[in-house]
Order: structure tokens, then C-alpha cells, then sequence
């Protein structure tokens, strides 16, 4: 027999570059480096290098750690006067108070800056023009809370923006120990007066976000000084709750912030790390423990000294679960009863019961 023929077609080499046109989706930036690792090669302008890695964090935060480096040296080669520093703390601010979630790691990337730019201009320092700048829109604090709604999201977006520098930004003392910009510590006390004083749905809202983000470490930093300055904020907000002409659902967040401290700001207190948690030293040991309920409707847990003979007695109880299949599907119907019992109404005395206990709530919170 005669050997087949296999035809092979001839070897197509390709001209096209994996940096052409047609690899990029439209309006994409192919000037735009993902690494920076070149520096400031093809820019013309700082502003221009600048915002390019302002952008690149936003949309890809997770780079910060390997390329900051990299940044602030590229950074100290090109700011080299006043001028072009105060340039660089406006860009990092914009970014920071105009594009959303970026307040955090401008807040990094501020602290970063502050302590390792090398420049020794005439003046001030990297963070020393920052504060400046954000003394700026303090001073506006008034009229921004009483604005309009740009007005007012513009405020708000600095405010928070204070908030993350005050957890972020760390100061250097003489002996070498860090603290936190005290500065920034009483400006964020004065914003909160602010916002609770011109009471509108988003200036609250805004508060409630402060206090989230800051509740605790403000708490501990005023009572290290004997001040009592966030029982006032507590009162202050009660009173809004009360007389505040805000919306149902903005006071259900300010009486949340308000059960937030009651629990030390959910913050759980271990114990000593020398010391092996058992139930007799550590009264949190079992409060992620289920609960679960007897015969008679009472609640017990793994604390209960009962609680293995109660809990065996609930497995036994096999009328109160829905027979199911080794691989996890109810053999149950969609007619069962069990089921059906589930999406009933509730009882007219239950939801009247239920009806009286919200009213008796609401009752005791304005009291």
C-alpha cells in the first residue's frame, strides 16, 4: 500500500506584538504602566506620574505593598521644592475625599509619605501640608454641614477621610514611641458636634460612620485623659433619637451605635495569653456556644452542668426534626404539614402581643 500524504499547512509567524491595539480593550491607556517598576520613564509632568499610581491603587489596592517602595523613591528623585510638594499632598487628597473607598489607603499612603520622603524642602514637611490642607476644610465645617447635598457629600467625605488619617497617620515622639496626631483627635471630636448639631438623614449617617470606625480608639484616648467626652456624644445622640426630625430608619442606626458602646464596642476581652481558656477563668468561653431548648421550651447550653443529659434527650426527640435522606434532600413533601406550619400567619393574640412589646420598646427608649 502506498503511504498516505499528509498536507502540512506552512508555519504562520504573526507580526502582531502583545502591546498592540488589538490586545487592549477600547479606551484603555496603554501608556499606563501596571508596575510602575520603570518610575516616572514616559511621564512629563509629576501630576501626571502621580495620578497614574493614585488610579492604579484604586483598582488594585493589593499592589500597595510592592510598589510603594518603589513610588516614594521615584517620588523623592522628582518633588525637590515646595512647589511640587504641596503639589503632591493635593493630589493625594483629591483622590482620597473624591473617589469612593479610597479614604483608607490614602490614609496609608499619607502615613507611608510622611516617613519616607527624603526631600528637605524650605518649609514644611509631607505631613505637615497635609494637616494644613485638611485645616483648610475644617475651617469650612459649618457651612459644608448646612450646605446642599454636593455640599454636604463633599464634607462628609472628608470627614471620613480625617478619620482614617487619625487611625493611619503615626507620630513619631522623642523617644521613639508612636502615637496618633492628638490634632486630629479634637477635630474629630468638633466634627461630631457639627454633624449631631445640623441633624438632616445624611450628616447623621455620616456620624454613625465616624463613630463605627473610630468609636473605640476615641473612647480610650479621652479616658486615658479623664475626659468623659463620649458619654456626651452617647447623650447627644439619645437626644436626636428623641427630637430629631430624621428619618425611622437613620434612628435605628444611632440607637445601634448606642448598643455598639454599651458592649465596649463589641470588643471581647481575653484572657491572658500565658493562660489556657477554660470556663472557670473565662467567662466568653461558651458565648459562641448554641442554644438550645428542653421539652418544656427552657434554653440550655454547653455551660449548662446538665447539658449532656439534656442534650441527649433532644436527639431522642426525632418528632421535632423533618425526616431527610443520607445525601441531604428532604423526604418530606411540599405538602407536608411541617412546612405548611412555617409560612402560616402568626396568631392574632401573638401579633397582638408582639404589636404591645414594640410599643412598650419604643416606650422605654424615649424615657
Amino acid at each position: 500500500m502506498a503511504e498516505s500524504q499528509v498536507a502540512v499547512a506552512p508555519l504562520v509567524t504573526s507580526k502582531l506584538s502583545v502591546k498592540a491595539p488589538e490586545f487592549y480593550p477600547s479606551g484603555y491607556n496603554q501608556n499606563f504602566d501596571s508596575s510602575f517598576e520603570d518610575g516616572y520613564d514616559g511621564y512629563l509632568t509629576l501630576a501626571e506620574y502621580v495620578q497614574d499610581f493614585l488610579n492604579h491603587l484604586a483598582e488594585q489596592p493589593g499592589c500597595f505593598e510592592t510598589e510603594i517602595e518603589q513610588f516614594a523613591e521615584t517620588v523623592n528623585g522628582w518633588v525637590t521644592a515646595d512647589e511640587t510638594l504641596q503639589e503632591l499632598v493635593e493630589l493625594v487628597y483629591q483622590q482620597a475625599t473624591s473617589v469612593p473607598n479610597f479614604s483608607y489607603m490614602g490614609a496609608r499612603l499619607c502615613n507611608y509619605l510622611s516617613h519616607h520622603l527624603t526631600i528637605s524642602p524650605q518649609s514644611r514637611s509631607f505631613r505637615q501640608l497635609l494637616l494644613q490642607r485638611c485645616q483648610t476644610e475644617y475651617e469650612n465645617r459649618d457651612e459644608a454641614a448646612k450646605g446642599d447635598e454636593t455640599a454636604r457629600k463633599q464634607f462628609h467625605a472628608f470627614v471620613l477621610f480625617l478619620a482614617e488619617l487619625y487611625l493611619n497617620l503615626e507620630i513619631k515622639g522623642t523617644k521613639g514611641q508612636v502615637t496618633r496626631a492628638e490634632i486630629l483627635q479634637e477635630g474629630l471630636r468638633e466634627l461630631l458636634n457639627v454633624l449631631f448639631s445640623n441633624p438632616v438623614d445624611n450628616n447623621l449617617m455620616c456620624a454613625v460612620k465616624l463613630l463605627k470606625l473610630t468609636g473605640s480608639v476615641l473612647e480610650d484616648a479621652w479616658k486615658e485623659k479623664g475626659k468623659n467626652d463620649m458619654e456626651e456624644m452617647i447623650q447627644r445622640i439619645e437626644n436626636v433619637v428623641l427630637d430629631a426630625n430624621c428619618s425611622r430608619d437613620v434612628k435605628h442606626m444611632l440607637l445601634k451605635v448606642v448598643e455598639l458602646r454599651s458592649s465596649n464596642w463589641g470588643r471581647v476581652h481575653e484572657t491572658s495569653p500565658h493562660t489556657k481558656a477554660t470556663p472557670e477563668n473565662d467567662p466568653n468561653y461558651f458565648m459562641n456556644e448554641p442554644t438550645f431548648y428542653t421539652s418544656d421550651g427552657v434554653p440550655f447550653t454547653a455551660a449548662d452542668p446538665d447539658y449532656q443529659e439534656k442534650y441527649q434527650e433532644l436527639l431522642e426527640r426525632e418528632d421535632l426534626f423533618p425526616d431527610y435522606e443520607e445525601n441531604g434532600m428532604a423526604l418530606s413533601g411540599p405538602g407536608d404539614q411541617y412546612f405548611n406550619d412555617l409560612d402560616n400567619k402568626m396568631d392574632p393574640e401573638i401579633e397582638e402581643a408582639y404589636e404591645k412589646f414594640c410599643l412598650e420598646s419604643e416606650h422605654k427608649r424615649k424615657q
